[in-house]
């Protein structure tokens, strides 16, 4: 641990240019600083130091003897805090030059890549090298992983509630909508509306445990007695593929689907009760904001953006 009387680094390094400038007022000059503050800092280290490290005179300044020695001992010194000043330096451009993401599938696969294009212009717009950005798309659950793990730099999840181990901030909404291929027989009913029971009776095509998706619907389902699914699947692509090619029913994403619904190749399901809200959270290790830099700038940029997730066309002709 070091001791009270060590002077700050700034002041040691005021005083080897006095001893290289022969000035006071010259050195000051040349770190950028006022005479006023220059001479506050000698007087503060002769404090520590307990004796004159200065004698000024008409014709400038020069060093005492307990002066000279002091900036013999501060050399080293200095020298291994520029090596740090230079190391801090290059981990900062680092960190603005490449960014490594993991992102839940809706949100890597409907949100991300604009947000990353906006990113981009905004940089190019202000002069900026455009961040080199790697990006892992998974499950919810694994992108907690990643991020807590120190693996990736920003995360983005999705799903009822915030990972309570990460730091957050609310970035958007989506909604699960129910839907089944048009050959279904719920395609064929009067007004497309099935209960609560009824869906959860029902063998559906999910998502694999850890997913956003698969989490919200679980967790609206809570107490209803569910069967087993028809199938369970690792993306959202799958699933969609599934539900067109008649395996059954399921609940994805607003964002995911809504192509799907506009051509007919799936056909949503009104299910009247349950709150299919998921939220979207971008997620970060430390402190109380993403690390500053292109993580701060892209959540900014997407908490500003991202309005509510796109309701289902039921709910838009409903409103209309």
């Amino acid at each position: 641990m070091l001791g009270p009387h060590v002077p700050e680094l700034r002041a040691l390094e005021l005083l080897t240019v006095v001893s290289r400038t022969g000035s006071l007022s010259a050195a000051a000059a040349e770190l950028g600083v006022t005479q006023q503050a220059a001479s506050s800092r000698v007087r503060t280290m002769e404090s520590l130091v307990g004796t004159a490290l200065l004698d000024r005179s008409r014709r400038g300044s020069a060093l005492t003897p307990t002066g000279e020695l002091l900036v013999q001992w501060a050399a080293g010194v200095l020298e291994a805090a520029g090596q740090l000043d230079a190391g801090i330096a290059a981990l900062r451009a680092d960190r603005r030059g490449h960014l490594t993401i993991a992102a839940s599938l809706t949100i890597a696969e409907h949100l991300l890549p604009g947000w990353l294009v906006a990113l981009r212009a905004r940089q190019v717009q202000l002069g900026q090298a455009p961040t080199e950005v790697t990006m892992t798309a998974t499950n919810s659950e694994r992108v907690a992983a990643l991020v807590a793990a120190g693996d990736v730099d920003l995360g983005f999840v999705e799903g009822p509630d915030a990972p309570e181990d990460l730091r957050h901030r609310l970035v958007g909404t989506d909604t699960l909508v129910v839907v089944v291929g048009p050959g279904h027989p719920w395609a064929r009913r009067s007004g497309r509306r099935v209960t609560a029971a009824t869906l959860a009776a029902t063998p559906l095509v999910v998502r694999e445990r850890g997913s956003g998706t698969r989490t919200v619907l679980d967790r609206a389902l809570e107490g209803l007695e569910t069967a087993s699914p028809a199938l369970e699947l690792s993306s959202t692509a799958a699933v969609r593929s599934a539900v067109a090619a008649g395996a059954g029913p399921a609940a994805l994403g607003a964002h995911a689907i809504r192509d799907d619904l506009a051509t007919g190749r799936l056909v949503e399901i009104e299910v009247g009760g349950l709150d299919l809200t998921r939220r979207l959270h971008a997620v970060w290790r430390g402190g109380a904001h993403p690390p500053e830099g292109p993580a701060r700038d892209l959540v900014s940029w997407a908490a500003a953006q991202t309005a509510p997730g796109p309701t289902s066309t039921r709910s838009r002709r409903t409103k209309n």
